[in-house]
């Protein structure tokens, strides 16, 4: 493994053990050349899925490898400042994950797995719920916002 600091190809592994939810292990390393210690996690990959992206148009795809360090970050924006616990939003990840993984397909829309992130967060925390829908459903104005958040209230209410 590759040493973050000094990009030393050499590094020893110090701990191991299982995440909470038990999807991946954690490693402790430390480089053996520069001494640093840092972190990795390894998680099981079932296939290798491609994530189809459509222009603002519906024109325009473009193909790329799933990332889950992208689906992490964006959820993760989604639920900043909302106190959503991180193994919460670690385990819907890895909800996702292993939907895409398993789905047999070999590629994948991405509005498809916007969905399943909305339909998660709609379980977890309806202002980040409204959040992620803001930027995938591109609200351009606070109308938009305001008939989206009245439909979560109303689904709340029944």
């Amino acid at each position: 493994m590759r040493c973050p600091f000094c990009a030393h190809d050499d590094s020893q592994v110090k701990d191991s053990r299982p995440t909470e939810d038990a999807t991946a292990i954690r490693r402790r390393r430390q480089c053996s050349h520069c001494g640093a210690r840092f972190t990795t996690f390894e998680r099981v990959q079932l296939r290798e899925v491609v994530i189809v992206k459509a222009g603002k148009d519906g024109s325009d795809l473009r193909r790329e490898p799933f990332d889950r360090s992208k689906l992490e970050h964006s959820v993760s924006l989604a639920c900043r400042k909302r106190g959503v616990n991180q193994e919460r939003i670690d385990q819907l990840i890895s909800g996702i994950q292993r939907q895409v993984e398993t789905a047999g397909e070999a590629e994948v829309a991405s509005a498809k797995i916007g969905e399943m992130v909305m339909d998660g967060l709609k379980q977890i925390d309806s202002v980040a719920y409204i959040r992620f829908a803001s930027v995938y459903r591109d609200f351009s104005e606070a109308r938009d916002f305001e008939e989206f958040a009245s439909t979560v209230a109303e689904a709340a209410k029944d």
